[in-house]
């Protein structure tokens, strides 16, 4: 089992991160980037400040209690533990709300923040791009009603002509084995796999035999208000379900190379990206 990537970073004391937040130097995130393409993911400690954090959770809520569209229902997906419809108890439970980048500029900021731009394009070792089309959203795991997402890669549903994304995940809060942490199966970005051991929504079948020695390596990453995980879009995570009484709640957003591009006519390229100002240091 590979023991999870931490790095410590000292978060800025307000929303300008420009002025008041040191970039990370060459050396420390070539060094970032080994750890990330060999395990498929690194944790960044306290990246976020308190500040940054305060705003998108205050956004975040305000759209939450009023269901501000677009939203994704637990009921919609049909994931183990969700509602079985809409009219049913804890129907209208949001899973996430969607589209953040264009929801307030307090999203649009955070995901153009030159220390989330230069790390990200370190990991994909070009300039980056943001893609409207996928995350772009608060994830959101509510007690009784949040489900149980199985193990899958998020390049089941993405279609782009190199699956090397990176997605930026962003704790508002704790996340940890009480409320539905996020698990992930090291190195599993590079594994070779028997067609038989996804089903047909790509989730990976883990009574399958292949699959054992995969799942041996399961970790799950705790992370605290502030801390960010960037993960490559082959990797296999999955999430448990909510028993605590307060709503999980998390940013994300996903980026790929400048050289890479979605594929035309499939939902990747339906709302387009943002190209984002190139990061000095």
């Amino acid at each position: 089992m590979t023991a999870p990537q931490h790095h410590a970073f000292g978060a800025s004391s307000s929303l300008d991160f420009d002025s008041s937040a040191p970039l990370a130097d060459q050396a420390g995130l070539a060094s970032l980037a080994r750890e990330f393409h060999a395990g498929g993911y690194v944790i960044l400690r306290n990246f976020a400040s308190e500040a940054i954090c305060a705003a998108l959770e205050s956004v975040t809520r305000q759209h939450l209690a009023a269901a501000v569209p677009p939203v994704e229902f637990e009921a919609d997906l049909g994931y183990p533990g969700a509602p079985a419809t809409r009219d049913a108890v804890g129907g209208g439970t949001v899973r996430r709300l969607r589209q953040a980048y264009g929801r307030d500029e307090v999203f649009r900021r955070w995901a153009s923040d030159p220390r989330v731009v230069s790390t990200v394009e370190a990991l994909l070792g070009e300039p980056a791009r943001l893609t409207l089309a996928h995350h772009n959203c608060v994830m959101t795991k509510h007690p009784h009603y949040g489900s149980q997402t199985g193990w899958h890669r998020d390049t089941r549903y993405w279609s782009f002509v190199s699956p090397e994304l990176v997605t930026v995940w962003l704790a508002l809060g704790d996340e940890d084995e009480r409320n539905g942490v996020l698990r992930v199966i090291p190195g599993s970005h590079k594994a070779k796999l028997d067609p038989a051991q996804l089903d047909p929504a790509e989730f990976l079948v883990e009574a399958h035999p292949a699959s054992q020695s995969l799942l041996k390596g399961t970790m799950s990453l705790a992370l605290h208000r502030g801390d960010v995980l960037m993960f490559d879009s082959r990797l296999f995570h999955a999430a448990g379900r909510n028993d605590s009484e307060a709503v999980k709640l998390s940013v994300a957003f996903a980026y790929f190379g400048a050289s890479n591009r979605p594929i035309a006519g499939t939902r990747s390229a339906e709302f387009g990206s943002v190209e984002l100002p190139p990061v000095a240091l």
